[in-house]
């Protein structure tokens, strides 16, 4: 039995999971739940994930997990993977853990709504609030400044070693950036945040997914 993805292929979530999937050369299915349809609503699909969102897995034994940084954590931490460091590691770990809150404190909550605003709401034919658009933006111009202080110092933001914080990163960032939005480009502002944002942008296995995640995989 093969590792299952209940997903869609777009979906900023399922290919955050599809990263460390690639990452961790696990094979996969990817089960396609229709978001358009809103087939993540309906209660077969919430028996699984009872927030009605994507994406879930099912592992080769049966065991299911829901939430994207949940379940990668779970996949690394099966594979004994880098890319989460060991409790046992405990100075390594805390720093991974302290570069894992950064992402969903300073990077994700402003780069989702940024998202949501030019790219969702537009995508359902609803208005879009260009006010909260433009003061996401800055809030999270203002982050990365702080990313490229940390950045001078580290190749990674939980030290010199790439880690799932640093891939967590990927889904919204590649998506504000598609659509013009040169924060993590700006190499004349943050030149260290624009060298990161290369070196993960670049990883093959995000090359894999970054369009839509692949209907299978067999490394």
């Amino acid at each position: 039995m093969v590792l299952k993805v209940f997903g869609f292929p777009t979906s900023t979530c399922t290919r955050r999971v599809g990263v460390v999937l690639e990452e961790l050369n696990i094979p996969y299915e990817l089960i396609v739940v229709s978001l358009p349809k809103n087939e993540q609503k309906s209660a077969a699909f919430l028996e699984h994930q009872p927030f009605g969102v994507v994406p879930y897995i099912v592992d080769d034994d049966g065991y299911e997990i829901y939430e994207s940084r949940a379940i990668a954590r779970y996949l690394a931490a099966k594979c004994g993977s880098s890319l989460l460091p060991s409790p046992s590691d405990l100075h390594k770990w805390g720093k991974f853990e302290q570069a894992a809150s950064i992402e969903q404190s300073n990077f994700d909550v402003f780069a989702a709504s940024i998202a949501a605003e030019r790219v969702f709401r537009p995508a359902k034919g609803l208005t879009s609030d260009e006010n909260i658009a433009q003061r996401h933006t800055e809030a999270l111009a203002a982050k990365l400044d702080v990313y490229d202080v940390i950045l001078s110092r580290q190749r990674y933001l939980a030290g010199d070693e790439c880690t799932l914080a640093d891939l967590f990163h990927l889904p919204y960032g590649a998506m504000i950036t598609k659509i013009g939005i040169n924060l993590l480009e700006d190499e004349s502002r943050r030149p260290h945040v624009a060298r990161w944002w290369k070196d993960i942008s670049s990883r093959d296995s995000w090359q894999k997914v970054k369009d839509n995640l692949p209907l299978t995989s067999s490394q």
